[in-house]
């Protein structure tokens, strides 16, 4: 009996002298909810876990967060409020035999005095599978109450039955005003802090502890206590903590960081500008300096992310990606591992090409807000509303029907028509795209001005002549219908002329009748040591591809010249005897019309061994629109008849130099030789809709350019032209029909 009063006397005493002497941390744990600082998402007026431990009726629990942010504090608590007896165990300390013999304890007070006990177990990601499972069934059974305190992810340290079985609840890091909170507690209490003490801490010394705690409040009173016990009061007995004496304190140097002040900018601008350029030794020093001054990685993350598409976009588009995994790591691992995640992302970035090519979105935004035009095209509108009356989504060219599901078609609203936003970089992925994407644009404007100006060409080279077009009808009407294979089109004679003609690498070129820029900007990427020169006759051509030359570096654009051959010669005078390894020409036929001697004068143009190349539209062999109709669709009289009337179209022109032999006579001249012609012959898909027929069947009152029907008028009657149409409707009409020319192409040597 008296050596029980003893050992009960020697455990008071022990235990008033523990509780005298604990750290600072210890003795300034919350006792109860008021006193808790931070967590109000969980533990906030009206919060499920507040109001569970106000009432007593308390499930299993799992606390999950960093260091310091009151997970075995909120287990205090709850012991200082159930009716619960408390059982506390550390995983580090424990084992299996523990385990067992709390749950003896449990089962013995619920025995004899029917109370619960909760089970708290600390660091439990600690226990391995065996111990995890020896809690398993008390805790199904009610023995136990289990609470556990983990700093790394519950999800993947923790039984999964274990888990099922229990609430999980993720404390966050403490705010900087809630370790202040802490703080000024631990300076104003005068039982179990400094409150009985004249204690001074300077502004920024105080705040210099919050901010290196990083979030960790025992961190924090771990320092404020070391702060206080090391500095011997002044003669007037006040103790006085400034910065240095804060800096000691914490146990880490201070860095120039202030998240509110212009250090904070000054290192995240540096970080990101030493990413832009490319440095990952600097990129990980300025990474570095963050985290030491305790900067939230989440914040470094959003930054790389912005960073992933501004600085690097579409050089590298897996970077996005890459950073948005890291910041998901991170997510799931936490400090200190999850800066591995943060170095992951900050080194791949640093190493990635670079483009800053997304840009073109805020050259876009600029441009609606600009634009006093830009109505959706008729083709592109919704076909699903109005479409039968208002012609919406008709004529609308479907991708997929295309090879390499692309064709070229209007997008852009005709007044941007020309207008480029995305300029793709010449590294990385981006590289790979960058011809593509430039190729098909210029395919695609090219069909635009190509058919443009074909409603003023008298035999163009799309349709067998312009008497099956509209005077006046709106050009994007024209652009629907035969944008499906325009641009293809254009874009095979580009690459035959190119082909032709071997450029090397610093060729000058000269194209000429390039008013839809192909040759242009095929010469740049060909003859990127050399230099392109254009010669329009077309001011308005002229000035499109100047505009378009404008997105160029200005060393890299071509030189674009507006007038006759007599400006080009001048121009080639002012630059000391400038002359070219290739000339490249399209419908030459017009040029010489109006100067004989053009084609001298060109090869005068040319350097030794220069070549020129050219590439001639032969419209008498152009489709004929009867051919396209079945043979049982007319009467064979008929037929015949219309096949004449059609036939005769071409014949009232001067064709004569269609023929190889007209051709080559043409094209001779004494100073250069004719070294190749090559006749191609080609087939495309066109697609016929009901406003080209009605168009081919409906007269025209003005002009010298007759419609088809009047042509056909000549030598049939109405009720000829009549049945015609008709079987045109009946079996074209809305047809995707084959269509065949042919191109002539000469390759001329000086």
């Amino acid at each position: 009996m008296n050596d029980h009063h003893e050992a009960s006397l020697f455990d008071f005493s022990r235990r008033n002298f523990l509780a005298a002497n604990a750290p600072l941390a210890d003795r300034m744990r919350p006792r109860t909810l008021d006193d808790f600082c931070g967590q109000d998402n969980i533990i906030g007026p009206g919060r499920l876990l507040r109001r569970a431990i106000q009432a007593d009726q308390l499930s299993s629990l799992i606390f999950y967060g960093p260091p310091g942010s009151g997970k075995t504090t909120l287990a205090r608590i709850i012991a200082n409020t159930t009716k619960a007896d408390f059982i506390t165990l550390n995983a580090v300390l424990s084992g299996v035999k523990e385990i067992r013999a709390a749950i003896e304890q449990a089962q013995r007070i619920l025995g004899s005095a029917n109370r619960r006990t909760i089970l708290f177990i600390d660091e439990v990601h600690r226990f391995n599978k065996v111990q995890q499972d020896a809690l398993l069934p008390h805790v199904e059974n009610g023995t136990v109450i289990f609470i556990g305190a983990t700093t790394e992810n519950p999800y993947f340290e923790v039984n999964k039955a274990l888990l099922s079985r229990s609430r999980i609840f993720a404390l966050t890091t403490l705010a900087d005003e809630h370790l202040f909170q802490v703080a000024q507690q631990a300076i104003n209490d005068p039982e179990r802090g400094y409150g009985k003490l004249d204690l001074h801490f300077a502004d920024d010394a105080l705040a210099h502890l919050v901010e290196m705690a990083n979030g960790d409040a025992r961190a924090l009173l771990n320092a404020l206590e070391l702060a206080v016990q090391t500095t011997p009061p002044d003669q007037d007995g006040r103790i006085n903590i400034d910065r240095t004496v804060a800096e000691e304190s914490i146990q880490q140097k201070a860095v120039l960081y202030d998240k509110d002040g212009d250090a904070h900018y000054d290192v995240i601008s540096a970080f990101i500008k030493s990413v832009r350029g490319s440095d990952p030794d600097a990129a990980l020093y300025w990474l570095a300096k963050m985290v030491y001054a305790g900067e939230d990685p989440r914040f470094i993350f959003r930054r790389m992310l912005i960073l992933a598409s501004e600085d690097i976009g579409m050089a590298d588009p897996h970077a996005l990606t890459v950073v948005a995994s890291a910041a998901r790591t991170f997510d799931y691992v936490g400090l200190p591992e999850g800066r591995f995640a943060l170095a992951h992302a900050c080194v791949y970035l640093a190493t990635a090409p670079k483009s800053n090519s997304l840009f073109a979105f805020f050259s876009a935004l600029e441009s609606v807000g600009n634009e006093r035009e830009g109505e959706v095209p008729a083709h592109l509108k919704d076909a699903a509303r109005d479409g039968e009356d208002f012609g919406h989504g008709r004529d609308y060219l479907y991708p997929h029907a295309y090879r390499d599901h692309w064709v070229a078609q209007q997008y852009l609203p005709s007044s941007l028509q020309g207008r480029t936003f995305y300029q793709p970089g010449g590294l990385g992925y981006e590289k790979g795209i960058k011809t593509q994407v430039e190729r098909r644009r210029e395919e695609q404007l090219a069909a635009f001005l190509e058919e443009r100006q074909a409603l003023q060409n008298p035999l163009n080279e799309m349709f067998f002549a312009a008497h099956c077009r509209p005077s006046g009808k709106v050009q994007s009407q024209w652009l629907k219908r035969t944008l499906e294979n325009t641009g293809k089109r254009l874009g095979e004679v580009r690459d035959a002329m190119y082909l032709a003609a071997a450029c090397g690498q610093d060729a000058r070129i000269l194209t000429i009748n390039d008013n839809a820029g192909l040759l242009i900007w095929e010469g740049l990427r060909q003859a990127p040591q050399g230099g392109v020169y254009g010669l329009f006759a077309d001011a308005e051509a002229a000035a499109m591809m100047l505009t378009q030359a404008e997105n160029l570096d200005p060393l890299d654009r071509p030189v674009i010249i507006t007038g006759g051959l007599d400006a080009f010669e001048a121009h080639c005078r002012r630059e000391q005897g400038l002359a070219f390894e290739v000339i490249l020409a399209r419908g030459m036929k017009r040029v010489m019309e109006d100067n004989n001697n053009c084609l001298a004068r060109l090869g005068g143009l040319l350097a030794p061994a220069g070549r020129m190349v050219c590439a001639e539209s032969l419209p008498r062999f152009n489709q004929r629109l009867y051919r396209l109709l079945p043979e049982s669709a007319l009467p064979s009289e008929l037929r015949q008849t219309i096949a004449v009337a059609e036939e005769a179209i071409y014949a009232q022109h001067n064709l004569d130099w269609c023929e190889e032999d007209a051709l080559r006579q043409l094209f001779h001249c004494p100073s250069l030789r004719l070294r190749k012609l090559h006749l191609e012959h080609s087939r495309h898909q066109v697609y016929i809709s009901r406003d080209d027929i009605d168009n081919w069947f409906t007269p025209r009152d003005k002009g010298d350019k007759k419609a088809y029907c009047q042509h056909l008028a000549d030598y049939l009657d109405e009720k000829a032209l009549a049945l015609i149409k008709n079987a045109f409707l009946v079996h074209l009409k809305n047809k995707v029909c084959r269509w065949e020319s042919v191109t002539a192409y000469l390759a001329l040597e000086r």
